[in-house]
C-alpha cells in the first residue's frame, strides 16, 4: 500500500534491516529505497538488496561528504549503476548548510551524477538545503530533465517546487511536513499535482508525528501518508494508490 521512496536501512541502530522490514510490512508499507550517501558503504547496500526482494538500492556520493580518494566519476558511476538493484543515481546535489567555503567540487559532483544518470537513463535523487537557485539552474544546464527524479524531503518554497515539477521531478516529502511549526511546507504540499507526489521517511532522521524525535524507520511513512491525506482532502487509500504508483513510474527500473 506504500512505498518508503527514500531511506537509509544501513544508518538505523541497535536493529537489523530485516527486523525493520517486518515492521514495514506490518504498517503495509510494501517497498522501500534505501539510498546511498558514499562509495564505500555501497558493497553493503548491494548485499541487503541482493537477499531481499522488496528493497531497491541507490548510487552515489552525497553533497556533504567531503573530497576524498573515493570521488565519484562518471565511469565509476555508470558502472555501479549496472548492479540490477540498482534504480537511482544519487543522492546528490547542493548543500550550502553544512558545507561552507569554495564549493566548486560540489558543484562539479552534482554534474558528474546528472551526467551518469543520463548515460544509465536512471532518475537522479536530488538532495538540497539552503542552495535552491543553484539547484534548480545547475538541473536545467546539465539537461537533468531527460531523466527527471525526485526532489528528495522537501523543505522549499512553491516556486522551487514548481520549477522542478516544469522539468519533470517528482516532489518527496519526510516527516517535516507533520510538524507544527512547517505551515509554509504544508501550504506546498497542498499544492503538488497528486501525479507527481512521494512519500519518505529519510530514516534514521526526521521522524513523523507521532514520533517526532525519535528514530526514524520506514513503517512510519504512513504518518507521512497519513497527514498528507487530511492535508490534501484526500482518502488515505487514494494518496496511498497514487505515490506508490508514482514511485514505480519514475523508477522504472524497480522490478
Amino acid at each position: 500500500m506504500f512505498v518508503d521512496s527514500h531511506c537509509h536501512l544501513d544508518l538505523i541502530e541497535n536493529t537489523t534491516p530485516e527486523q525493520l522490514l517486518a515492521a514495514a510490512k506490518q504498517n503495509q508499507v510494501t517497498h522501500c529505497l534505501c539510498v546511498a550517501i558514499d562509495l564505500a558503504h555501497f558493497p553493503t547496500l548491494c548485499a541487503l538488496a541482493e537477499r531481499t526482494d522488496n528493497v531497491f538500492i541507490s548510487v552515489g556520493v552525497h553533497p556533504n561528504v567531503e573530497q576524498s580518494e573515493e570521488e565519484p566519476d562518471v565511469l565509476t558511476l555508470v558502472k555501479l549503476a549496472a548492479h540490477p538493484k540498482v534504480i537511482a543515481i544519487g543522492e546528490t546535489g547542493l548543500d550550502y548548510y553544512r558545507s561552507t567555503g569554495n564549493l566548486a567540487w560540489q558543484h562539479e559532483r552534482f554534474c558528474t551524477h546528472i551526467e551518469a544518470a543520463k548515460q544509465t537513463a536512471k532518475p537522479l535523487i536530488i538532495h538540497t538545503r539552503e542552495a535552491a537557485a543553484d539547484t534548480i539552474r545547475l538541473l536545467r544546464e546539465e539537461h537533468a530533465g531527460e531523466v527527471g527524479g525526485v526532489m528528495h524531503c522537501f523543505v522549499e518554497d512553491w516556486e522551487t517546487a514548481a520549477q522542478a515539477l516544469d522539468l519533470g521531478f517528482y516532489i518527496s516529502f519526510s516527516g517535516i511536513v507533520t510538524f507544527k511549526n512547517a505551515t509554509a511546507l504544508q501550504a506546498v504540499a497542498q499544492r503538488v499535482p497528486l501525479d507527481r507526489l512521494l512519500i519518505e521517511t529519510d530514516s534514521p532522521y526526521l521522524a513523523p508525528v507521532p514520533y517526532r524525535g525519535k528514530t526514524n524507520q520506514p513503517a512510519y511513512v504512513k504518518h507521512v501518508a497519513e497527514f498528507l491525506a487530511k492535508l490534501r482532502g484526500e482518502s488515505l487509500e487514494t494518496l496511498a494508490a497514487a505515490t506508490t504508483a508514482n514511485f514505480f513510474r519514475l523508477f522504472k527500473h524497480a522490478v
